[in-house]
């Protein structure tokens, strides 16, 4: 059986290859994805294209999705995390420590199914349930509540702490962002 190798026995799971993040340098999101490819560790980098205007010209430039990332997978053994740290461009793994903390798989899927797709589709910050969110623009401009979803639906509550009364307002349609 040449070339089979193993799946690696780690506190008694086997050790399947995973998908990590890795930071990148600014600019270095390809030559990352490239290098790595070249290492023989499969890389992705979802692009997105977009219109530059400069005064001669308009050109269509693939610009990465997720500015400053890199997404890799590999069995993460000291040697593989080795190798992946000294590609150049490559600043650190994403995760507590610089470690690198697995991608679950279906994550991965899912933004290639919809880079594929040519859907439209927009960057925004990460919202948690829970967090504490400011209203960007229309009726509710500025208001700040924690965010809540009910039956998928997001909504804020705002809250009057002194007489413990809170007011639940759908926010689905409004552009918010974390406080």
């Amino acid at each position: 059986m040449d070339g089979y190798q193993p799946a690696v026995e780690t506190s008694g799971l086997l050790s399947q290859p995973r998908w990590y993040a890795v930071r990148t340098r600014s600019r270095h999101e390809k030559l990352v994805a490239k290098q790595l490819q070249t290492q023989g560790i499969e890389s992705f980098l979802p692009v997105v294209t977009q219109t530059h205007n400069w005064s001669d010209r308009r050109k269509q430039v693939e610009m990465p999705l997720f500015s400053g990332y890199a997404f890799l997978r590999m069995i993460h053994s000291p040697d593989d995390r080795v190798r992946v740290l000294r590609t150049q461009g490559v600043v650190s793994f994403v995760g507590v420590q610089g470690t690198g903390t697995p991608i679950p798989d279906h994550q991965i899927e899912y933004i290639k199914t919809l880079v594929a797709s040519r859907i439209p589709y927009e960057e925004r910050p990460f919202l948690r349930v829970g967090q504490r969110v400011r209203v960007r623009g229309g009726a509710l401009d500025g208001v700040q509540g924690i965010l809540v979803a009910e039956n998928g639906d997001r909504s804020l509550v705002l809250s009057v702490e002194p007489i413990q009364r809170s007011l639940y307002v759908r926010v689905a349609g409004y552009d918010v962002e974390a406080v």
